[in-house]
């Protein structure tokens, strides 16, 4: 190694001067061996001067080597020679003059061809910190530039150790030359903020501008497990984890944790829902020692007991010191056979636990045996926890992902099937990182049986037909109060034709509602109405409140009179705000009950869908007795909503009433969910019949009558097999107990439908409540309208 001298804001000079001094200083110690270790010393420096005039090249120092091990005894003891890792050197720089037996025995270990280096640190770098020595040392500006610095030495075995370096600059004194340049306090304000342009420093520390005459020692330690755990969090850290390197920084990281050159590394991801191990080549590129080449086995089949308890009971890690022998002892032990037929004789498996729930399991193995142990083991209480904040956001990234996909492709999914969705989004980003590009499969549940019900708003067709009506005279006849106010002022032939045209709309309107009505009115007042106010407000200002009155009555947005509508639609909007609520919280107490599919809809009133099976759940429990405990609890929600319905009526702008019904099918279907539309939909041309009389019953006729079949205040159920009718009347029986339904349960055949036909229903009247006075009182339909009227 060799000084560099030149792109250096320091000329170096190599001196022993202020060594010296402190010799001095020990001259006058009572301690009879320090002053002739003091003697001894100067001694060597009056007859070499040149030790403290300072040496600018190695050639020179070489020649004064001799004395120079002399008179550094001191600082590098013959006792400590072994154990302390030292140099003599000067900063920044890789010249060493004197050392101990310890370094030159790790840098022979690391080869011939070595070349001493600091890790991350560049000549600019260099070069700025040599100016924060002056700043510091000259100015006592105290610019705190210091920053650890590192030699990345491998040792015999390949493993890259790391030494940090702790700078001694006791023996340092610095010197301004004429080339040198004054530093102000505000040449310092302006270095301050340029600390990544070079060019300032240079301008402000030429070259060799300034003296370094002295020496530093550097002190180092094997910080190799400090920087590994530091690099272990940086690699973890890092968003794109499919770096073709990853792995392999990743390993070479935990070999210089364990000091193990032959380590590796695998892991394996656990799948809660399934309770399986599967390989995720997605989060950590890395092979799973467990599962040994398969991609997805059932966790308690590819551990043995003991490992299990440990990884999944106990949280623990699980160390197999000697595997040859304990497969040998325990021949049919699934987890020591896979290992042995890898080659791997020793290895420590941990399990990776967030929030309580195993996430995955880490796999150190080796192939020799007691490499890994119960000793080395605990070094893994250093690294788990940044292991499992990484496997805690690679697995919410991936979970991300998923959730993406399913919504890209099926938007919104109720929870309860939500499971089938993802196993297939699963299914499709695996092909992807495999290379492989497959499409999202239909989800298909077999097997399910249907509830569906509606509380329908009576005649809401009628009712929003009538609002227009009404909105469309009221300003219609506000318009013909304005033009016959003008033709009074102004008695033109075409106001008088406009007035015609105006009753003629009216009476048009009033007669019979057309489904363009609407349309052509709004027309008529776009194209004559309007311009005729824009000129009248410009001429006659006794007409100008008149119109501003009609402006202030018609909605700026939908250019018409909103006043009867929007009346209708906030009793639409109320109705069916509190129904929903209402079958909404329900929901959840049938959910915990036994899970199932649920929809609902917002229409002129709320309707809901309802699917339970097998398949839905996944889980083998499904049992009869759950769909009939789900029928009654509709049976019963339709009571519940029945009564807030009349408890709201009194409170709507305009006066609505509904009708509640329930279809019954007895048969299983299945559910398909249509990827060209996102939404489930019957499968199957017989599965077809239920679609068709859901949309068709609520509008059917009793047979041979006007009458529908569905009434306000009653609940009406649909079926068609004598046993729905039997299984329904208990029901009814138990809730006329609980007084909830009246005591008028009839059964009337339901008109044939297209391609429908032996229909029949069941229709009972609510029991209402009202509390008055801490008592509950009962009521009919007919109860309750009496009351509302009077």
């Amino acid at each position: 190694m060799k000084i560099e001298q030149g792109d250096f804001p320091l000329l170096i000079k190599i001196s022993f001067s202020k060594l010296f001094e402190k010799y001095e200083v020990n001259l006058s110690s009572k301690n009879e061996l320090v002053k002739q270790r003091a003697n001894r010393v100067l001694d060597i420096a009056k007859k070499n001067p040149k030790l403290s005039e300072g040496f600018l090249n190695e050639k020179e120092l070489l020649k004064h080597q001799a004395e120079i091990d002399l008179v550094l005894e001191d600082l590098f003891s013959i006792v400590l020679q072994e154990n302390e890792i030292k140099v003599a050197t000067i900063p920044y720089q890789y010249f060493v003059f004197k050392s101990t037996n310890r370094f030159k025995k790790i840098t022979a270990e690391a080869g011939f061809d070595f070349k001493l280096e600091f890790s991350d640190f560049d000549e600019e770098q260099a070069y700025i910190m040599g100016c924060s020595i002056i700043l510091n040392a000259y100015y006592g500006y105290r610019v705190d530039f210091r920053r650890p610095f590192y030699y990345n030495i491998p040792d015999a075995q390949g493993i890259v150790r790391h030494y940090k370096i702790l700078y001694n600059a006791d023996f340092v004194e610095i010197e301004k030359t004429s080339r040198a340049k004054e530093i102000t306090p505000e040449d310092l304000s302006e270095l301050l903020e340029n600390f990544n342009n070079i060019n300032v420093w240079r301008e402000k520390f030429p070259p060799e501008s300034w003296i370094f005459k002295g020496f530093v020692i550097a002190n180092m330690y094997d910080a190799t497990t400090d920087v590994a755990l530091s690099n272990f969090k940086a690699n973890l850290l890092k968003e794109d984890e499919k770096d073709e390197h990853f792995v392999n920084d990743f390993q070479a990281i935990i070999r210089a944790i364990f000091n193990l050159p032959d380590l590796n590394v695998g892991y394996t991801l656990f799948n809660d829902e399934e309770s399986t191990l599967e390989q995720v080549p997605q989060l950590f590129q890395a092979k799973s020692y467990i599962l040994n080449g398969k991609a997805v086995e059932m966790s308690n089949g590819a551990l043995c007991n003991r490992s299990y308890n440990y990884l999944f009971k106990k949280h623990e890690f699980y160390c197999i010191t000697d595997i040859a022998k304990y497969h040998k002892l325990y021949p049919t032990n699934v987890l020591y056979k896979s290992l042995f037929e890898q080659g791997i004789e020793s290895a420590i498996i941990s399990s990776i636990v967030a929030d309580g729930k195993v996430m995955g399991i880490i796999e150190i193995v080796s192939p020799n045996p007691n490499d890994l142990n119960t000793i080395n083991a605990n070094k893994l209480h250093d690294i788990m926890p940044f292991l499992v904040d990484s496997v805690k956001r690679s697995k919410e990234k991936a979970e991300n992902e998923i959730e993406l996909l399913i919504q890209s492709e099926c938007t919104s999914i109720h929870p309860s099937v939500h499971w089938k969705f993802k196993k297939e989004a699963e299914r499709v980003l695996r092909a992807q990182q495999n290379g492989q590009t497959l499409a999202f499969r239909e989800i298909v549940f077999q097997d399910v049986y249907p509830l569906y019900g509606q509380i329908d708003i009576n005649g809401s067709s009628d009712a929003r037909n009538l609002a227009t009506q009404k909105d469309l005279m009221l300003q219609l006849k506000h318009v013909q109060k304005i033009i016959r106010r003008i033709y009074k002022l102004e008695p033109l032939p075409i106001y008088e034709q406009i007035d015609f045209r105006i009753k003629n709309y009216l009476k048009e309107v009033d007669d019979h509602l057309q489904v363009d009505s609407e349309r052509s009115v709004l027309d008529f007042l776009r194209k004559d109405i309007l311009p005729v106010y824009a000129h009248l407000k410009t001429k006659n200002k006794k007409l100008e409140a008149l119109v501003d009155e009609y402006y202030e009555l018609v909605d700026d947005t939908k250019g018409f009179i909103y006043k009867h509508r929007k009346d209708y639609d906030e009793s639409v909007m109320l109705i069916n705000r509190r129904m929903a609520s209402i079958l909404d919280s329900k929901q959840a107490d049938a959910q915990w009950m036994y899970p199932h599919y649920f929809e609902r809809f917002k229409t002129d009133g709320v309707e809901h869908n309802l699917y339970i099976g097998e398949s839905i759940t996944k889980n083998n429990t499904f049992n009869k007795v759950y769909l009939y405990n789900l029928r009654l609890w509709q049976l019963q929600v339709m009571c519940e909503m029945e009564n807030s319905f009349y408890k709201l009526k009194e409170q709507l702008p305009i006066p609505l009433d509904v009708s509640s019904m329930i279809l019954a099918f007895s048969s299983s279907l299945s559910l398909r969910f249509r990827m060209d539309e996102k939404r489930f939909d019957v499968d199957g041309t017989y599965n077809a019949r239920y679609e068709v009389i859901k949309k068709r019953v609520d509008k059917a006729f009793v047979k041979g009558t006007e009458e529908r079949i569905t009434q306000p205040g009653k609940i009406t159920i649909v079926y068609s097999q004598k046993e729905d009718e039997k299984e329904y009347m208990k029901y009814i029986g138990f809730l006329q107990s609980k007084r909830q339904l009246v005591d008028d349960a009839e059964i009337v055949k339901v008109e044939d439908l297209q391609g429908v036909t032996g229909l029949k229903a069941i229709r009972v009247s609510v029991l209402y409540t009202k509390e008055k006075d801490d008592a509950k009182e009962y009521y009919t339909y007919d109860d309750l309208l009496k009351q509302i009227s009077s």
